[in-house]
């Protein structure tokens, strides 16, 4: 598979706001784990999801499916750039 550039994608290394929903549990046990370490919660969501990125990376079940989405988003941007 060939590596396609996308024109309109700048990494700008900009911080990306997001919303996240959590349960009033999730909450207060993210609350409670941010002040036992000192940080605050939007460190510790930072760290949770590198961590979690991390791991994906070294899971051979997960690496398969993410080729298998590479792959079938290649074949459609490939159909819709068919004039």
């Amino acid at each position: 598979m060939s590596t396609t550039t996308i024109p309109w994608y700048i990494d700008t290394n900009m911080p990306k706001n997001m919303t996240i929903r959590l349960s009033d549990q999730q909450a207060a046990q993210l609350e409670a784990v941010s002040e036992a370490d000192g940080i605050p919660v939007s460190q510790a969501i930072r760290a949770a999801i590198d961590r979690d990125i991390a791991a994906r990376r070294k899971d051979a079940a997960f690496q398969k499916r993410l080729r298998a989405s590479i792959d079938r988003n290649h074949r459609i941007l490939k159909q819709l750039a068919e004039r």
